[in-house]
């Protein structure tokens, strides 16, 4: 059996299943700090017998296994959670081969093993939610090199009549800054769940979105794009992207029907778990 762990800097989603994916058993744990997320993270892996656990965390990481800080969550803002060993801690208590990688990343690879891009294989998984981040698979492999990818940081041009500083503690105005759901709240006043008839703000938010998929899909061409996490459960934002980013390019490539290309997760709200099943699956086969 295999465990899986999609740590996310709002709840910790646990699970246990197989290497086909299946899911068993799961628990949601809030993220609160180390000393009380993690004690109950470890209870609930140690009702079952496990051959392996892969952990899809929130970042920045240090996924180098040549560094003497592999394994930790590094320079995140989350209070508490700065220079934390995870998988030295998760792998002290269970005793069993751990795969380590970014949620974004790891939602990637669920999705293309399982989900809206199986069967290709290069495709980008974009969440947006509390922060914004994304992941991918480049020629059958997640891409990775001096360290993971943090596209949710990238600089894009402030809309005209935009005039909010941004929300990120490093950037201020850096796409997580202006479009991931806090920056959302602050410019808006109200979360977005309750901004849902309000056009704008939808408008906005697909305007800076498109951007940054301009500059994803001009350098890394991936064959798909999903789009998850709490903001796109907004429907409205997916249109609002279509048409900025036709804009953008202004048919400098060819894509294919973005009704199509541009998409949700196959997976839902699974994504991100089942990829940590499959990281699971690799630790254990490569131990």
């Amino acid at each position: 059996m295999l465990g899986a762990i999609e740590a996310g800097g709002t709840k910790f989603v646990c699970a246990v299943g197989n290497a086909d994916g299946e899911i068993v058993g799961r628990a949601r744990i809030l993220t609160t700090v180390p000393e009380e997320t993690i004690p109950k993270v470890i209870a609930f892996f140690q009702q079952y017998s496990l051959d392996a656990v892969g952990i899809g965390s929130f970042g920045p990481i240090d996924v180098n296994p040549e560094s003497p800080t592999y394994g930790y969550i590094t320079s995140t803002p989350k209070e508490g959670w700065r220079d934390y060993p995870f998988v030295q801690t998760i792998k002290e208590a269970l005793s069993v081969p751990i795969g380590f990688n970014t949620d974004v990343n790891a939602a990637a690879l669920g999705e293309a093993t399982y989900g809206a891009a199986k069967g290709l294989d290069s495709c980008l998984y974009i969440t947006v939610g509390t922060g914004i981040g994304a992941g991918a698979i480049v020629q059958g492999k997640l891409l990775q090199g001096l360290t993971h990818p943090e596209m949710g940081h990238i600089l894009v041009r402030r809309h005209p009549s935009d005039s909010y500083e941004g929300k990120c503690a490093y950037h201020k105005d850096c796409l997580e800054g202006l479009a991931a759901g806090p920056a959302i709240e602050a410019r808006w006043g109200d979360k977005g769940v309750n901004l849902v008839e309000r056009k704008e703000v939808w408008e906005l938010e697909g305007y800076y979105l498109a951007q940054a998929l301009m500059q994803y899909q001009l350098i890394l061409s991936p064959k798909k794009i999903i789009l998850g996490g709490g903001v796109m459960k907004q429907e409205s934002v997916f249109a609002s992207i279509q048409q900025n980013l036709v804009e953008l390019l202004n048919d400098y490539v060819a894509l294919p029907e973005l009704s199509s290309y541009l998409v949700a997760p196959g997976l839902g709200d699974d994504a991100g778990i089942t990829g940590a099943l499959m990281l699971a699956k690799e630790a254990l086969r490569s131990r």
